[in-house]
């Protein structure tokens, strides 16, 4: 869908009309529940810190991306997103990662390296493809980090949905910011395909899969609700292939079979050893 969003209208514009629209749906349903709107300074600079890293930041990079990549490629750099997130919050608490971490960490890189050997072997990353996996790679970083803030701000004892109502809004205003201060025109496609993917993203993409994800952050830990990105490249890569062209070669087959390897080490938790009292 994201494909559809460029080419009249720049990425920033674009993705400050998502984030704008979704934030006024967001707050819309908080004000028809009479959900408490009043916070903090303290909590509204975490609210803005997730609305940078996850609904502005994230967003750009993954739009830039989309304009050298299919979507299918970036899902598979995306689903990186729970190794990422292990490690961030290992670096964070300034502690080892698990040993099961690391592997899928590893497997995932060398998968990720294996798909784009072509550009990496010539360090060509001012490539098309190049240029599309450093970008990705900075989308699902910041994804990670936001998830991390979200965990925060869910601790702190801020609804997930209102939170991420006002992090959709802070996303809007640095997008707005940010497209100006790069003299970026804030015109419209009338077209369907633009209005159709944008209703789309914003409606379903945005409203309603962040409130299941964040949801689900809710009751289960950061580092556990990213799991769910292991997923993506499975629906997105089925969908690169029937619609967007993308062909698959033995090494592609390859990278992204490690890179999902790497995901699963990353899922699975060890078994407890046995009781020997037990036994």
């Amino acid at each position: 869908m994201i494909k559809f969003q460029l080419g009249v209208v720049s990425p920033e514009a674009s993705v400050f009309y998502r984030m704008g629209s979704a934030a006024v749906l967001m707050l819309g349903w908080a004000a028809l529940r009479r959900l408490p709107l009043r916070f903090s300074l303290h909590d509204h600079l975490f609210m803005a810190l997730q609305g940078f890293l996850i609904f502005s930041t994230n967003f750009y990079l993954f739009y830039m991306a989309t304009a050298y990549l299919t979507t299918g490629l970036i899902s598979v750099v995306f689903s990186t997103a729970s190794a990422q997130t292990l490690l961030f919050i290992a670096l964070l608490q300034r502690r080892s990662p698990p040993r099961r971490v690391l592997l899928g960490a590893i497997l995932g890189i060398f998968g990720i390296s294996v798909i784009f050997w072509p550009e990496l072997k010539g360090l060509a990353t001012h490539s098309g493809a190049g240029r599309g996996l450093l970008l990705s790679i900075g989308g699902t970083a910041c994804f990670s980090l936001g998830s991390i803030v979200s965990a925060r701000n869910r601790a702190a004892g801020l609804s997930m949905r209102i939170s991420t109502a006002f992090g959709m809004v802070y996303g809007a205003i640095f997008l707005f910011v940010f497209a100006v201060v790069n003299g970026v025109s804030f015109n419209f496609d009338p077209r369907l395909p633009y209005i159709g993917s944008m209703l789309y993203l914003t409606v379903i993409a945005s409203v309603l899969g962040f409130a299941f994800y964040f949801t689900l952050l809710e009751r289960i830990q950061a580092e556990r609700a990213t799991y769910a990105t292991v997923l993506f490249p499975i629906v997105a890569l089925t969908i690169s292939t029937l619609f967007e062209g993308y062909h698959w070669t033995a090494v592609a087959f390859l990278g992204v079979l490690l890179t999902l390897a790497g995901n699963v080490f990353v899922l699975t938790r060890p078994q407890p050893a046995a009781d020997p009292k037990i036994a």
